[in-house]
């Protein structure tokens, strides 16, 4: 679709918008025009075109004449006039602009064998004609299969109800001639209706189903080009793109139309450009040219003997030297002419202070939960442990630290009485408590000597 505020819906049809493929940017249709004559009244006495242009499936136009005279707006259904039976499709233009598309697409609107439109479609009508749009898919599906079985070398890349539901068109890419007499056969045999085969090329392959191209858009075959013009391989020399099949190629298989869309911008610069492949003579040695820029009009030469130094030239010191050459007049070297390239910073028009463009800030944490699983280990206990790993059980255990013990032993110990004694006088006492030795280092073992404090009386 090409607007945002519009979708598909199940039956082919935009909905979102509810406008019926008259959405407020015009582009709910496949190679649409604007009618940009749609709010100006016809000058007096001057009859409307009789001519309407309709689309039927993907982007197949034709134009009808209404001879009846119906009031027919953009986005209404018509059943309009068919080889055999009656089609169904949508208006998608009016009035005066269906004159220059008719002249455009080489289309005679004098010709009385013009088909006609037969009026505009009832529920009945449109009842048959999704019910024959949703036949389509499984249809196209299983003629493949058949195809395959007939070891026919070609692609079946769409299918095309008529509106009334008796005739399906089969669309087909192939390199070679196909005979597929029998695949009618077995396709009108197994289908019930009748079969009418059409070879399209790979490009009119991508206008009728659509696509994203590899710029983020939708392709322009589908949207607003209507003219295939050849694409060579010279296009993409002109604009000094790498030959990588890969990237030149579009959905087709085929070179992009874009790349004949600025051709004649880089044609019309090279014009008096030095060529790609330009050697310049000097005293010091033959010189090379390694890249050209055509906008900026610079070109980097390097010496034969030399190629890691690049010497920047611009256009018309380039142009110089070549008429010296010409003149067989001596030139020193390119030093003389070499441009020096000043290195400008890069103006920060944004800084990114929270990281809110990291790449990787939706990504589970790592190492969390190995954190979690680690400090989990250390806080269980030795049996906890064993049972973890699967360690016997009946293996004896370690006796504790005797840190450990000494602590314990320490819990267990009377409380001190903290009240000082007082003599005959009444005066206080002070008895001076026996200083402990200091332990050695590295020495885990309780001293029993100083250990054993007993409680005052």
């Amino acid at each position: 679709m090409g607007c945002s505020s519009c979708a598909t819906g199940a039956d082919g049809q935009p909905r979102g918008c509810k406008s019926n493929g008259t959405c407020g940017t015009d582009s709910c249709n496949k190679l649409t025009v604007f009618d940009w004559l749609s709010n100006m009244s016809l000058p007096a006495g001057e009859a409307p075109f009789d001519c309407v242009e309709v689309r039927f499936k993907n982007s197949r136009k034709e134009y009808f004449r209404n001879s009846e005279g119906l009031p027919l707006q953009i986005g209404d259904l018509v059943a309009t006039q068919a080889t055999s039976g009656h089609d169904l499709g949508m208006v998608t233009l009016t009035g005066s602009l269906v004159k220059v598309q008719m002249k455009k697409k080489k289309v005679s609107f004098t010709n009385d064998d013009l088909p006609k439109v037969y009026r505009k479609a009832t529920e009945k009508d449109i009842a048959i004609w999704q019910r024959c749009r949703d036949r389509e898919e499984e249809i196209k599906k299983r003629s493949r299969e058949i195809a395959i079985s007939l070891n026919l070398q070609m692609k079946l890349s769409d299918v095309e109800f008529q509106g009334d539901g008796s005739k399906a068109t089969f669309f087909y890419t192939a390199e070679d001639r196909v005979d597929f007499r029998q695949l009618i056969k077995d396709m009108a045999k197994a289908f019930g209706i009748r079969i009418e085969m059409r070879q399209i090329g790979y490009r009119q392959e991508a206008q009728r189903l659509g696509g994203i191209g590899s710029c983020g858009r939708e392709l322009c075959c589908s949207t607003w080009l209507t003219d295939f013009r050849s694409v060579g391989t010279a296009a993409a020399r002109y604009q000094q793109l790498s030959l990588n099949p890969q990237k030149l190629a579009g959905q087709c298989g085929k070179l992009k139309c874009c790349l004949n869309f600025e051709l004649d911008v880089y044609v019309d610069a090279l014009k008096d450009f030095p060529a790609a492949d330009t050697k310049l003579f000097t005293e010091k040695g033959l010189a090379f040219c390694q890249k050209v820029d055509i906008f900026k009009e610079k070109l980097w030469f390097t010496y034969r003997d030399d190629p890691s130094n690049w010497h920047t030239l611009s256009k018309d010191q380039v142009n110089e030297i070549l008429a010296k050459n010409k003149a067989k007049e001596p030139v020193p070297s390119l030093e003389a002419y070499a441009i020096e390239e000043e290195s400008v910073a890069a103006e920060l028009v944004f800084e990114n202070v929270v990281g809110q463009d990291s790449l990787t800030r939706f990504d589970a944490p790592k190492g969390r939960r190995n954190k979690n699983n680690k400090n989990r280990n250390k806080n269980r206990g030795p049996r906890d442990k064993a049972a973890v790993h699967g360690g016997n059980n009946n293996k004896p255990r370690k006796a504790n630290k005797p840190r450990q013990a000494g602590k314990a032993a320490e819990g267990n110990k009377p409380q001190r009485n903290n009240t000082p004694k007082s003599n005959s006088n009444g005066a206080p006492t002070h008895k001076k408590r026996p200083q402990r030795n200091p332990k050695p280092k590295g020495n885990n073992k309780p001293n029993n000597e100083n250990q054993q404090d007993t409680p005052q009386q």
